[in-house]
């Protein structure tokens, strides 16, 4: 089958997706693909071209962040009428709004955080609520601009001003106790991995998550059943209330001494390097890498 694979990007994710996209090349050459890698830059013009030429069967959307997972470009291959992996236009655009997807699954009766969308001059202002509360941009991914402002911190009013993640910046309540993530393939949920940060991180950002040594992965998390069962509920509930196609994954935060699991995001294009979170639960599944590749692409297909 032709595959062309996008990856690369534009946005504060491009390292990230080149690592993805480069593991999803070689795991679907592996299983038989003829694979044409698509780079994606600024001039959207330049990748219509290179899909035209490549003239795909299907494609393997390995970009992550804006432009690459919230619609746009999959606006662009319905355009062209290719099929393409994971989420569609809505669920793709949706998901990346985290304000939108906080009322989604507020709507259907899931956990979420106290918190509201607002912009830079009321952070500027005053705490939008009491402290400790988590500052992050709208619309990112990778825990990229996600600040905590604790008792005492004096940052408030800089990181305002300094604000470059668009008009509005999301704040929620800050939820003490683990990082919790479930993916899910299709109608079936993985899988609960409990993410432990190094102990110099201040909490799961940016460099925990892709720096040699930054976190460590627990799967499966060791935790009550009960509460294993209820974030595999959630996370498939999540991925079936924002109409996710393909593979998704949802981040939650869980408080021991509370019982308080909560729904941080959705992310409808995963972080697909072999030792990802999503590609470890599927390996956890008996799925190896090429296969979780090769199944996209086939599902890719059905719709």
């Amino acid at each position: 089958m032709k595959v062309a694979v996008l990856y690369g990007g534009t946005s504060s994710e491009r390292p990230v997706s080149l690592v993805s996209g480069n593991a999803a090349i070689s795991a679907l050459r592996e299983k038989g693909h003829e694979v044409t890698p698509v780079d994606v830059g600024a001039d959207i013009a330049v990748t219509i071209q290179a899909l035209k030429s490549a003239a795909p069967d299907v494609v393997f959307n390995a970009l992550h962040g804006p432009k690459g997972e919230d619609g746009a470009i999959q606006g662009v291959l319905e355009w062209m009428g290719l099929p393409y992996t994971h989420s569609g236009i809505r669920a793709s655009a949706v998901a990346m709004d985290k304000g939108a997807t906080r009322m989604l699954l507020a709507a259907a009766g899931l956990p979420i955080a106290e918190g509201r969308v607002i912009t830079p001059e009321e952070l500027a202002e005053a705490d939008p609520l009491p402290v400790p509360y988590v500052v992050k941009p709208v619309a990112e991914g990778s825990s990229v601009g996600v600040e905590i402002i604790r008792q005492g911190d004096n940052r408030r009013a800089e990181i305002a001003k300094n604000w470059r993640f668009g008009k509005e910046a999301l704040v929620e309540a800050f939820v003490p106790g683990r990082e919790l993530t479930a993916g899910v393939m299709g109608d079936r949920a993985l899988a609960v991995t409990d993410i432990l940060p190094a102990e110099t991180a201040a909490f799961y950002d940016f460099e925990a998550k892709y720096k040699a040594g930054g976190s460590r992965h627990v799967v499966p998390a060791e935790l009550p059943k009960s509460v294993t069962e209820r974030a595999l509920d959630y996370a498939l509930r999540a991925h079936q209330i924002l109409g996710c196609s393909g593979a998704s994954r949802t981040d939650f935060r869980y408080d021991d001494e509370t019982d308080t699991l909560i729904v941080l995001e959705v992310n409808t294009q995963p972080g697909m390097t072999p030792t990802s979170l999503l590609p470890e639960q599927a390996a956890y599944c008996g799925i190896s890498y090429p296969d979780l590749c090769d199944w996209l692409v086939q599902e890719a297909l059905t719709r």
